[in-house]
């Protein structure tokens, strides 16, 4: 790729990307998103505490550049909601993230679009800086003396890929030379979550299935924990050997929740009241639906010391995936594999 082609696709429409703190709270999280949405309908939501937005439209309608949508937004968050956002504007997604990263005093990061501004903001970061970089991948750069990204962004292309791999290698040297092919896609919160899991073989052990759902609850509690939002209905799909399906959807009793062992007790409940006997399952699939805002979630008072024990692990285990990469920890029978 040459470099003016580069540098076409490198500026683009012009983005923002703007960051909450942490702990946003969710509703403040939506009533950003409408308030970015009254300046360009452009926005896709990236849960639990950022979105991007192309404000390619809005230049001209508003009369002002980037950089100043991106200051009239920030102060109105503060204005009306007391929430301190930073934001990045950069050509694409990938400068504007970083930028996003530290936004100065203000609260606002602009890089231009030009290659030389590009390239002046990207190329003399550590490796590791690059917006979509893993650890590992870090790791295997700097082994082999690539600790800048402008380093990395004059690499050939062939070596970055044998380094790599082809996709990976390929997609993170065009981001270190600044071009990101990702469009914003405007999106909102999702309203379900699902997750399934296909048995290596057809089987008949009630405590295969038992622990296949326990798995799937584990995985979709830490999702909706993620992204701040609870569920108030479960739909539960089994696959036989012969391909039929059997559906059952259920309430959650106790009101919406994202905790495991609620998601756990109404999907061991609805598989219990099948009363399979000698059937042979293929898979069994988890859907959270009717999703709302964790805050919306009323927690009520218990007294089962059981259940509070495990609620205070859940936090832990949270805390622990967060650090070491989801699935790190979790219940011992959720671990089909587990001797």
């Amino acid at each position: 790729m040459d470099a003016q082609h580069d540098h076409a696709v490198g500026a683009g429409s012009p983005i923002l990307h703007l960051r909450c703190p942490r702990e946003v709270d969710p509703e403040l999280y939506r009533l950003l998103l409408g308030l970015v949405a009254d300046v360009t309908p452009v926005v896709q939501a990236l849960p639990p505490s950022a979105a991007v937005a192309d404000v390619s439209g809005s230049v001209r309608f508003f009369d002002r550049d980037p950089a100043e949508l991106a200051r009239m937004i920030r102060a109105r968050a503060l204005a009306l909601f007391g929430l301190p956002v930073a934001i990045g504007v950069g050509p694409n997604r990938t400068v504007a993230a970083m930028a996003s990263r530290e936004p100065g005093r203000g609260g606002v990061r602009a890089v231009g679009s030009s290659s030389e501004a590009v390239a002046a903001f990207l190329h003399p970061r550590p490796v590791g800086e690059l917006h979509g970089i893993g650890s590992a991948q870090e790791r295997t750069l700097t082994k082999f003396g690539v600790h800048t990204i402008g380093l990395l962004a004059n690499l050939p292309e062939a070596t970055v890929q044998r380094v790599l791999g082809g996709k990976a290698g390929r997609q993170l040297r065009e981001r270190a030379r600044g071009v990101d092919r990702r469009r914003v896609v405007p999106a909102e919160l999702p309203h379900s979550a699902a997750a399934q899991l296909r048995f290596p073989a057809d089987t008949l052990a009630p405590e295969l299935v038992r622990s296949a759902l326990l798995s799937l609850a584990v995985e979709l509690g830490e999702r909706l924990r993620t992204r701040r939002q609870a569920a108030q209905a479960v739909t539960m799909t089994v696959t036989f050997a012969d391909r039929t399906q059997i559906h059952r959807s259920r309430q959650l009793p106790g009101g919406p929740s994202a905790h495991t062992d609620d998601l756990r007790y109404v999907a061991y409940e609805m598989y219990r009241a099948l009363g399979l006997q000698r059937a042979r399952v293929r898979a069994v699939a988890l859907r959270c639906e009717q999703l709302v805002d964790a805050a919306a979630a009323c927690e009520q008072l218990s007294f089962d010391a059981d259940r509070e024990h495990r609620l205070r692990a859940e936090q832990a285990i949270d805390a622990l995936n967060a650090r070491f990469g989801s699935g790190t920890v979790g219940p011992a029978a959720s671990y089909l594999q587990a001797g």
